[in-house]
C-alpha cells in the first residue's frame, strides 16, 4: 500500500514537477502514489485540480504532497488558496528569489516545451532518438561515423536503455550492439566498429543479475542459465581488456548513473541539454 498520495500540478506538462518531486521524495524511505495533473492552465481546471487533490485528502485521512510548477499567478492563486494538502511551489521557492538576486524577471514561460519544436536542439534531439532506434542491437552499420556514443556488451545488459536514454535527455546518437559467441570466437569485437573505438563504451553485469533478466524472457533456456551467463560475462569482459575499451558493471547503477558516466568518460563533442 502506498503510504502518501503526492500531486504534480502544472500548466505544462509536468514533467519538471515530477522530475524535481521524485529527486526529492527519493530521499524518503516510502512509496507514494503519483498523480500528475499537467495542463492546469485555466481557473476552472484549477478549481478541478483542488477538488480531487482535497477528496483525495479526505478519503486517505493524509494531507497530500502537492508539488507545482505552475506559472500563472491567477490559477497558481486557486490552488494556493483552496488545497488542504502540503503545498511546494517550485517557482516561487527558487525563480523569485533569483529574480531579485539577478535584478531581472524570468520569462515566466509555460512549459519548457511551449516553443521548443521550431529550436536546433530539439531536431537535433529527435535526430538522435532517430538514430538510436535505427542502430539498436547492432540492427544498422550504415552512419555508425555519425555516431557520438557506441555500447557494447553481453545481451541485456543495459545497452537499449541506456542508448535511449542519452538520445532523449542529452541529444546523443547512441548506437549499441551485442556481443555475441561468435565474436567471442574470433576474440575480437564486431568488424564493423573496429574504426571508431574511441567512441566505443562497455556494458558488463553480474551473471546473476543477468540471469534472473534473461530468465523472465526466456526461462528454462540455455541462454538465460547462470553458467551460460557466466561464460558470456568473462568473455565479454576480456575482450574489453584485451580491446583496451573503457567499461562498467550496470549491476546496481541507475540508467542516469550509467550515462552521466559514459558521457564523463567518452566526453562526446556534441552535447545537447
Amino acid at each position: 500500500m502506498h503510504s502518501r498520495t503526492v500531486f504534480f500540478v502544472s500548466d505544462g506538462t509536468g514533467i519538471t514537477a515530477e522530475t524535481f518531486g521524485n529527486a526529492i521524495l527519493a530521499q524518503f524511505d516510502m512509496k507514494p502514489r503519483h498523480v500528475r495533473l499537467p495542463f492546469i492552465d485555466t481557473v476552472d481546471k484549477a478549481h478541478q485540480a483542488v477538488r480531487q487533490i482535497n477528496h483525495t485528502g479526505e478519503v486517505e485521512g493524509k494531507k497530500p504532497v502537492v508539488f507545482t510548477t505552475l506559472v500563472n499567478m491567477e490559477v497558481l492563486k486557486v490552488i494556493q488558496d483552496g488545497c488542504k494538502g502540503m503545498l511546494l511551489d517550485m517557482f516561487g521557492t527558487f525563480v523569485h528569489p533569483l529574480e531579485q538576486e539577478l535584478g531581472i524577471k524570468s520569462h515566466h514561460r509555460v512549459g519548457r516545451f511551449s516553443d521548443v519544436s521550431r529550436s536546433k536542439e530539439y531536431t537535433d534531439r529527435i535526430e538522435a532518438i532517430n538514430f538510436s532506434l535505427a542502430h539498436d542491437d547492432g540492427q544498422s552499420n550504415r552512419d555508425l561515423a555519425g555516431a557520438d556514443v557506441i555500447l557494447v556488451g553481453v545481451s541485456r545488459s543495459g545497452k537499449t536503455p541506456t542508448s535511449l536514454y542519452l538520445a532523449m535527455q542529452c541529444g546523443l546518437k547512441a548506437a549499441n550492439y551485442p556481443l555475441i559467441p561468435e565474436d567471442f570466437d574470433r576474440r575480437q569485437l564486431p568488424p564493423a566498429l573496429a574504426p571508431f573505438q574511441r567512441k566505443i563504451f562497455g556494458l558488463t553485469i553480474s551473471p546473476e543479475r543477468l540471469a534472473e533478466i534473461r530468465s523472465e524472457r526466456r526461462p528454462n533456456s540455455r541462454y538465460a542459465s547462470l553458467e551460460n551467463c557466466r561464460t558470456e560475462v568473462a568473455e565479454a569482459e576480456a575482450m574489453m581488456r584485451r580491446s583496451g575499451i573503457r567499461w562498467l558493471s550496470t549491476t546496481t547503477k541507475s540508467i542516469e548513473e550509467i550515462a552521466t558516466t559514459i558521457l564523463q568518460e567518452i566526453r562526446p563533442e556534441r552535447l545537447v541539454y
